[in-house]
């Protein structure tokens, strides 16, 4: 594969180049990687800061809805938007239904709209491993805005707030008790939660689940990064595409205030050092996965299940035989 001529295609805003360098990153061969981080390179410092927004919420909330109805609001004020969206994998197959762009037809007969579905591969809070890099592609490619889409809602979602400028929770009217024991955890990440589906019958309900959200984020410690009205709850219908104007009118306002006060660049920062440590911890991982390391850790295995060893002594032994070089 020409590395180079695969960046000045994506720099000239190739889709096809697009999606064909996504599949690269996305690649766990050797030979792909290596290849996938020589393009990185390339691109650096190319392109443009696009707005990287997280979206989270609780299955059935209408998150691909609402991503049509909101991608197609910002295509038709001119800008181009990428969706990411991880589905989930089986854990004992590792397939994925990928099934983002049939439940997004209208937004991906967009020519501004660009849509990527990528199994979760079972990563931590169902981002992808890759996603950070098929981010930084996008980037490259000029889009404006990037839509991050996760699996589920959970503790370990707050993986997407180290690849998103804003990170938005998406909620259904009613639908608090399916966030009981992460509530607190989840709402302090949120830059705006959106209660979905504020229409018809369950209108009046997502209003009272509204300003419920609302009064609970009054009660949470105010973050030094934010406004002081922010956090946020609003109510959105995704099908009737109402409260969408308003909604990305917080979230300019939100990264807009965030750039005026430095927050923007030291935000960015930190997320480059916590890729760059997560990176290193992949790598030794996948070190200690091969052989003679892999054999020497079913052994340990054997051991801590038959009770000689504790889990903890058992990995002392291995990192200091393993990694000691």
């Amino acid at each position: 594969m020409d590395i180079a001529q695969l960046r000045d295609k994506i720099l000239k805003q190739d889709r096809r180049a697009l999606a064909r360098a996504i599949t690269l990153v996305e690649s766990g061969r050797e030979d792909h990687r290596a290849q996938a981080s020589e393009l990185l390179e390339q691109l650096r410092g190319s392109g443009k800061q696009a707005l990287r927004i997280g979206l989270s919420g609780t299955p059935g909330v209408g998150k691909s809805t609402f991503i049509e109805s909101f991608g197609t609001l910002l295509t038709d004020k001119g800008l181009r938007v990428a969706v990411l969206a991880v589905d989930p994998s089986s854990a004992r197959s590792g397939g994925s239904i990928l099934g983002d762009k049939t439940r997004m037809e209208r937004l991906s007969r967009n020519k501004n709209a660009f849509i990527r579905p990528s199994p979760s591969q079972s990563h931590l809070g169902g981002v992808a491993r890759r996603t950070r890099e098929a981010v930084a592609l996008c980037e490259a490619a000029g889009f404006d805005v990037i839509l991050i889409e996760t699996v589920g809602v959970g503790q370990s979602e707050t993986v997407v707030a180290e690849m998103s400028d804003l990170f938005l929770l998406l909620l259904a009217p009613a639908g608090g008790d399916e966030l009981q024991g992460v509530k607190r955890g989840i709402m302090e990440m949120a830059d705006v939660i959106l209660v979905n589906k504020a229409d018809g019958d369950l209108k009046p309900t997502a209003i009272r689940t509204c300003a419920d959200y609302a009064g609970a984020l009054r009660l949470l410690r105010k973050r030094p990064q934010d406004p002081a009205d922010f956090p946020k709850a609003m109510t959105v219908s995704a099908i009737e595409e109402d409260g969408l104007e308003k909604a990305w009118e917080e979230m300019q306002a939100l990264s807009g205030w965030r750039r005026d006060n430095g927050h923007w660049d030291a935000r960015r920062a930190a997320q480059a050092r916590f890729w760059f440590e997560e990176e290193v911890r992949q790598g030794l991982l996948a070190k200690l996965l091969q052989s003679p390391a892999r054999e020497a850790m079913a052994d340990l295995a054997i051991e801590v299940e038959n009770g000689d060893a504790t889990p903890s002594r058992a990995a002392r032994r291995m990192l200091e035989e393993h990694l000691a070089s």
